[in-house]
């Protein structure tokens, strides 16, 4: 088969939800499948409505060489409307990957009315549908009162090399010191590392450091309001914002901490919270 998949931004980022489609892809290409990748551009949810009008996306989206055409959900404000327009060129299966639906998540009363109306459009616009676990699947049921034809594909496992013993990890928890906190995850609101700062300012700054690692590109908006904040509070030495790190410095950085904390909501399945329990971490979550 030849499949498209669509996406924003590239299979390198770095999330769980990008980890799922690497991993999708590279077994289809294990399989003897051709997999083209159709990537979009990160924007703000209005500007990606925009998207619908875009003549080069439906020239690609009409290819007849496509078997079927897999959309990460994620990208759902951009073709909503375009999918019907696809409809009328080409009958190419459409398939719908969804890691999260974005009207499950907690905004403003017109913002959410507003959501799900266009998620509900979206979800009429394909064939099927790829979910990353139950849990999601009933949240799509929920949105249409029916669960449109699909298959469950939970997510493989970690990816994180683990190399500590049941010993080291007693001992790193007997280590004298501060707290180390670890949070792994992209710095949008979704996470929740506002909620974990408005927490720790109950604690003592000489109790505790938190090491931040993610994204800082994906939303500036609001990695200005965090870092504002830790610079309120005096935070420089408590606090590092990291970025993206590797693979490997991410498994040394949860192996050198004591708790994984990330309060997101809501989350379809973060493999985040797996790869802190596989390092010994407890886990603080929403």
């Amino acid at each position: 088969m030849h499949i498209a998949l669509v996406i924003y931004g590239s299979l390198d980022e770095v999330s769980g939800g990008f980890l799922y489609d690497r991993k999708l892809v590279e077994l289809l290409r294990r399989r003897g499948h051709d997999v083209t990748i159709i990537p979009l551009p990160w924007r703000s949810y209005g500007r990606s409505l925009m998207d619908n009008g875009s003549r080069h996306l439906l020239d690609r989206m009409q290819d007849r060489e496509f078997t079927v055409i897999v959309q990460d959900e994620l990208i759902h404000p951009s073709v909503f409307q375009l999918n019907r327009r696809v409809r009328r060129v080409v009958q190419t299966p459409i398939v719908a990957l969804i890691h999260l639906l974005r009207s499950s998540q907690q905004w403003p009363v017109w913002q959410q009315g507003f959501y799900r109306w266009v998620e509900r459009r979206y979800l009429a616009t394909v064939d099927g549908c790829i979910y990353a676990n139950g849990h999601i699947a009933d949240r799509v049921r929920a949105l249409l009162g029916t669960l449109p034809p699909g298959a469950i594909a939970h997510p493989a496992g970690s990816h994180l090399h683990v190399a500590l013993t049941p010993t080291q990890i007693v001992e790193r928890a007997q280590r004298p010191g501060p707290l180390k906190i670890i949070f792994v995850g992209n710095l949008i609101p979704l996470k929740g590392l506002h909620l974990l700062l408005e927490v720790l300012q109950y604690v003592p700054a000489t109790a505790w450091q938190l090491t931040v690692l993610g994204s800082v590109e994906r939303d500036p908006v609001y990695v200005r309001q965090v870092r504002r904040h830790i610079a309120a509070k005096g935070w420089g030495e408590q606090v590092r914002l990291r970025g993206l790190l590797s693979q490997t410095e991410v498994g040394d950085c949860l192996a050198a901490s004591h708790v994984f904390a990330m309060p997101s909501c809501p989350e379809g399945y973060s493999i985040a919270y797996q790869e802190a329990l596989s390092h010994g971490l407890p886990v603080l979550a929403h």
